[in-house]
């Protein structure tokens, strides 16, 4: 293995816990509503309403405004039909201030020592920065499919990191939790490093986190990825 020279992330799940962020809100503020379900309702309509912009039905859309599409899908489901205005601005913005994953501040810290580091996510710009300065996380780049105006698993994504970098995608490795997401990565030629988050969905609906043999890494968090990157680098 060629060490990659950049590292790109996927953030939601991967890099923040979304699951466990929202419930606590939603149990925090209306403590009437099954957080779990809630978290779970909200992000199931994430792929589908995708789906709308990728397939032309909707013109490009950020994620924050497809997020909140789908917060005014779900509401009446949850007994929350009257929630204001206000109200719903401010809960749509959760998904600025998911918490990180116990590893993953320290984890980044360390990759970065000897890699670039930067978000590849379809979260936009805005939503990323705020994020990452709620959470401290330490992004050398802040990069979102909105820069290419596809979401992945679109190659333009990942070929286009590669491009703004000015490196061949062999030269970059993403970094993410969804197997799709890596296979597609792969598929553009990007090497590929899985991360276990067995508990993305909740502790009630672990996955499997099983590793895939095409993927160039497999490590347990982002602390064992830096072990392994420091074992190939010094070989």
């Amino acid at each position: 293995m060629a060490p990659p020279q950049l590292l790109v992330f996927d953030v939601f799940g991967t890099v923040v816990d979304w699951h466990g962020s929202i419930a606590a809100e939603m149990a925090r503020l209306y403590p009437q509503v099954d957080s779990n379900a809630f978290a779970l309702a909200w992000r199931a309509g994430y792929k589908p309403t995708m789906a709308r912009v990728m397939s032309g039905e909707l013109g490009w859309t950020r994620i924050d405004d497809l997020h909140r599409m789908i917060l005014d899908d779900i509401l009446p489901g949850f007994g929350l039909s009257n929630m204001p205005e206000n109200e719903r601005r401010s809960l749509n913005r959760v998904w600025h201030r998911l918490h990180p994953w116990p590893d993953v501040v320290a984890g980044l810290a360390r990759l970065k020592r000897q890699h670039l580091i930067s978000t590849l996510s379809n979260g936009n710009i805005g939503l990323l920065t705020h994020m990452a300065k709620h959470a401290g996380l330490p992004w050398d780049c802040v990069l979102s499919a909105e820069v290419f105006r596809a979401y992945k698993p679109d190659a333009r994504v990942y070929l286009g990191a590669a491009d703004l970098f000015d490196l061949q995608p062999g030269q970059v490795m993403l970094v993410a939790a969804h197997q799709d997401d890596l296979a597609a990565a792969r598929a553009s030629g990007l090497q590929t490093a899985y991360i276990e988050r067995p508990f993305e969905f909740g502790a009630q609906q672990p996955k499997d986190v099983s590793p895939h043999p095409d993927n160039t890494l497999h490590a347990r968090d982002f602390g064992h990825l830096a072990d392994q990157l420091d074992a190939h680098r010094l070989a």
